[in-house]
């Protein structure tokens, strides 16, 4: 079964927020991959990332997350937005729960 990766993008004051639902993995992880890249080719230099509707999240996606977040460099923010119990698991067991802003919910952006 291949699951579609949703994503919509909307602004929430200077943020850039790039919507996520469905499932990122190695399938799915390209498609966000370039969406992301597309947003900072535009000049984006907020960018909030909301997963709250995504239902898995494996190692490939986060590479799609630590290689956007490398791509800002300094002066930029970028925003994970996270709620999913399972997903913020995945953000804690490697230690990028202390890399990222993850904040869980996007009031809090």
């Amino acid at each position: 079964m291949v699951v579609d990766l949703d994503l919509e993008e909307s602004e929430r004051g200077e943020y850039r927020v790039v919507a996520v639902g469905g499932e990122i993995d190695v399938y799915t992880a390209p498609t966000l991959r370039e969406r992301l890249e597309s947003v900072l080719e535009s000049g984006v230099t907020k960018l909030c990332i909301d997963l709250t509707e995504v239902q898995f999240l494996d190692s490939t996606g986060l590479g799609v997350l630590v290689g956007t977040m490398r791509k800002m460099g300094t002066g930029s923010a970028l925003v994970v937005v996270c709620n999913r119990p399972h997903v913020l698991k995945v953000f804690e067991v490697t230690g990028l729960s202390k890399v990222f802003d993850i904040r869980h919910s996007i009031d809090e952006v």
